[in-house]
């Protein structure tokens, strides 16, 4: 059996890996579930859970409905992935001194939380547009036709702080959350190789089981932070001025400590097969880019 990882080499092929991330991009509406209102006393929440939300989406919007807001995502997600890989790659060869140093578990968390500061760049704005639109579909107020007319607006009453609101939160998910994901696959990958082989020979259900479960890691560490995220996002401008702190003590202070987990189910049922499918379209590339050009 190997050991923790042995580190691919960066090279400009590295961003072509994105294609794999597309398989990532429908997730379910966690953030309605996140960002609905604390129900009146006496009242029911708009949303009973997962499936409620969902049954509720598809009788009032249709089937576009549950596809809202998911254009900027769309968008954005290719050169996410690429970068995110492009990070922990980078991440890894700053820690070793030739490039057949094995890394150590620790290490290789360090270099995934790297991942996480790469994207956050792609990934602010296109998550505050994304919970903009589901948030107004939602409610049945039309204020933006679109991705491009809410990224304009947005623009024109705040200027870039505007579009990028919500960055340091983003930041707060993606870093640890990054830096759980790819220890987690590597780890795993260690794990169910046999002894005497090596991991780059594993088998596709093992190399799918490693991606699913790294990304139930992933979100198992970035929901507290998503949620907060998600409601700093969509709040009214002014509302939180001290920013995720005054998210946090409202949540606190009104829902209690299970408010951060709101989406928990939704974002579970998709984090597996989601990342079992993009992990496994990285591995295929990988392997791709070796055959076309040995030695990359």
């Amino acid at each position: 059996r190997t050991g923790p990882c042995r580190s691919p080499q960066l090279s400009p092929a590295v961003p072509s890996l994105g294609a794999e991330g597309a398989v990532c991009c429908f997730l379910g509406h966690r953030v309605r579930l996140q960002t609905q209102p604390k129900p009146l006393p006496g009242q029911s929440p708009l949303y009973s859970g997962t499936f409620d939300c969902f049954r509720k989406t598809l009788v009032k919007e249709g089937v576009r409905g549950l596809y809202k807001g998911m254009a900027a995502p769309i968008v954005g997600v290719t050169p996410m992935f690429a970068v995110c890989f492009f990070g922990f790659g980078l991440g890894k060869k700053l820690q070793q001194r030739s490039p057949d140093d094995i890394l150590s578990y620790p290490q290789l968390f360090a270099a995934g939380m790297l991942s996480g500061v790469f994207t956050t760049a792609i990934m602010a704005p296109g998550e505050r547009i994304k919970c903009l639109l589901q948030i107004q579909a939602a409610s049945g107020e039309v204020k933006y036709n679109g991705p491009m007319e809410c990224a304009k607006q947005l623009y024109r009453e705040a200027g870039i702080r505007g579009v990028y609101k919500g960055t340091v939160l983003t930041l707060m998910r993606d870093v640890p959350a990054s830096g759980m994901y790819f220890m987690t696959y590597e780890w795993l990958k260690n794990v169910l190789t046999p002894e005497g082989k090596s991991v780059s020979d594993l088998s596709v259900p093992r190399i799918l089981f490693a991606g699913g479960m790294a990304g139930i890691f992933n979100w198992a560490v970035a929901i507290p932070p998503d949620v907060l995220k998600s409601r700093f996002q969509t709040a009214p401008p002014g509302k939180y001025p001290h920013g995720f702190r005054d998210v946090l003590r409202e949540l606190i202070r009104e829902e209690g400590v299970s408010s951060l987990y709101k989406g928990f189910t939704a974002v579970m049922i998709r984090a597996f097969p989601a990342n079992a499918a993009c992990f496994l379209g990285f591995e295929i590339a990988m392997k791709f880019l070796d055959w076309m050009v040995p030695g990359l």
